[in-house]
């Protein structure tokens, strides 16, 4: 069966919706949607968001307003939703949402930003040393996993339009990189590398200096899957002709 699965950092649920966000969910019509950093409460959210026609959503968000937060909006209603990693030593901040299927355990999550301060740096690393647990177990267990969302690393000089200018900078220092080595290492594919190998596409692009209308960009945002799932992925993909964040979606079709 094919499955059609979108990733979009909104920056913004209530923004993007402002942007036409719910005729392009109706036009793009996806099996399963994946939000991140929609930085909104349910409760805050109009009911056209919460119960879009035709899915299932669920949501995971934290105390401090306007801040972080994920969704999930999946026609076909998960056995079972998380809102954190199991085991997790780092802090709850709505980041995280664990969808339970028949065919794959799917981590939707909002990985942290490190630039703010050394403490942040720190935050970000160790919460890829829970994210990499949780989903090894999954692995180990015989599960097929799927992973998205904004990772907030560019892993490779591939990745980034100006890896010299930024070896320095939160998002593509080496300690940042190696850990997406160690994904890769760990058996988790990135998708979008099985079907174009060259460099120039990006996910994400700076507001304040226009850089999406120079393709200045970083691609942050990823699609994994366990090394086995591999070969049931059909198309993975960057849409960047959508606007409406600082972010674009990216697609994975999987033959499940």
């Amino acid at each position: 069966m094919m499955r059609t699965l979108i990733s979009w950092n909104v920056n913004g649920l209530r923004a993007v919706a402002r942007k036409g966000f719910l005729p392009w969910v109706a036009e793009s019509s996806p099996d399963i949607l994946c939000l991140q950093e929609t930085k909104a409460h349910p409760g805050q959210l109009a009911a056209e968001l919460t119960n879009i026609e035709g899915y299932h959503a669920s949501f995971a968000y934290p105390e401090r307003p306007g801040y972080s937060g994920v969704a999930l909006f999946s026609r076909e209603e998960p056995q079972r939703v998380e809102t954190s990693l199991p085991g997790a030593s780092t802090a709850d901040e709505g980041r995280v949402l664990i969808a339970t299927y028949p065919w794959a355990r799917l981590y939707t999550i909002y990985f942290p930003n490190g630039k703010q301060s050394p403490e942040r740096l720190a935050y970000k690393l160790a919460f890829y040393e829970d994210f990499l647990s949780a989903v090894k177990t999954d692995m180990e267990a015989g599960r097929h996993v799927v992973v998205c969302g904004d990772v907030n690393t560019a892993h490779t000089a591939l990745d980034i339009a100006r890896p010299k200018e930024n070896e320095q900078v939160s998002g593509f220092l080496p300690e940042e990189r190696a850990w997406l080595d160690r994904f890769a290492e760990a058996g988790l594919v990135d998708t979008f590398r099985l079907f174009t190998p060259e460099g120039g596409n990006y996910t994400w692009w700076d507001y304040k200096t226009r850089a999406r209308e120079r393709n200045v960009g970083w691609r942050i945002d990823y699609f994994y899957v366990d090394t086995p799932l591999a070969g049931r992925v059909r198309a993975s993909d960057i849409l960047g002709d959508v606007y409406g964040s600082d972010h674009c979606p990216i697609r994975l079709i999987l033959d499940i």
